[in-house]
């Protein structure tokens, strides 16, 4: 298919489905918190994760599964309309539709509506570089941290997407990280404190981590759920190797996924699961916030 003199994907302008989601779903915590966001996808992926989430979507090879025709410009007219603050490209990896997601994010934008890319940030430059410099935010997989994990689960490999955290953390695109935790895959101590090392070191101590729960899926439905509990722990290993801000999600845990003060622990955000209740956050004119108790800096994105 050619658009604008380019050679594109089918999937231009086609859609697997939308939905208006709480933005905590995609999952973001330190954007826009609240706030209803747009998502959609097409089909197809760059990975071949065997506990894809998403598999019916990720591993068609069927244009019957993309059903509905959407313009950029009309899906920044849906946001829009349904009051959302946000479109996501989720579902299946928007960088293999980079062109599509691209354009309508300089639609959105051009509606006052932030673009934010749910990505395995599984892409090389230079398109890289464009892909993310179109998106306001961004939450990026980390899937494990060993490469034989890459390898052998999702059929890439873990530098690539460390490269893609470096550069997004050095631009102004907002960025989360999240961790699918699978028992006895990626969930050892030694590889939750190494991937925590890493990331404090690379990216600085302030990059949102939300830690998921795994069900059993696609080719790993013979693997068990993951327990709160190591949840837990790998929350508690990120946060002693210094990161200020980690999550857990797909549980029951309302401190797991509550946003604390990391200076005097103060509850400054509570939620529980994507439902917000207190919020305790002093939000200046630019959009960044603090701890209403004591001023310590909150970094994101707040109004």
């Amino acid at each position: 298919m050619n658009v604008s003199g380019q050679l594109v994907l089918d999937t231009y302008g086609r859609s697997s489905g939308f939905a208006i989601d709480p933005i905590e779903k995609k999952p973001l915590n330190h954007f826009l918190p609240g706030s209803r966001i747009l998502s959609f996808g097409t089909a197809g992926c760059n990975l071949g994760c065997k506990f894809c989430q998403n598999w019916t979507i990720s591993t068609s090879r069927h244009f019957d599964s993309l059903a509905s025709v959407a313009s950029p410009s009309d899906i920044a007219e849906a946001a829009l309309a349904h009051g959302c603050t946000a479109v996501a490209f989720t579902y299946n990896d928007p960088v293999i539709f980079a062109e599509y997601a691209i354009d309508t994010a300089a639609a959105c934008r051009e509606r006052g509506i932030r673009p934010v890319a749910v990505t395995a940030g599984y892409v090389c430059d230079p398109p890289r570089e464009e892909f993310f410099a179109a998106m306001d935010a961004t939450n990026i997989d980390l899937k494990g941290f060993t490469d034989d994990f890459y390898r052998k689960i999702t059929g890439g490999r873990l530098a690539t997407v460390l490269e893609t955290l470096e550069h997004v953390a050095a631009t102004s695109c907002h960025l989360e990280i999240t961790t699918l935790v699978i028992e006895g895959h990626n969930d050892s101590d030694t590889e939750f404190a190494t991937m925590s090392r890493w990331i404090v070191e690379h990216l600085g101590p302030d990059i949102p981590h939300h830690f998921s729960a795994f069900h059993p899926d696609h080719r790993m439905r013979d693997v068990p759920p993951t327990s709160p509990a190591t949840l837990s722990r790998a929350r508690q290993i990120a946060m002693d190797g210094g990161e200020r801000f980690v999550y857990t999600g797909n549980v029951y845990d309302p401190r797991g996924q509550s946003t604390f003060c990391p200076a005097c622990d103060h509850l400054v955000i509570e939620r529980n699961r994507y439902r917000l209740g207190r919020i305790d956050l002093s939000i200046a004119p630019d959009g960044s916030g603090s701890c209403a108790a004591c001023s310590t800096p909150i970094p994101g994105v707040f109004a």
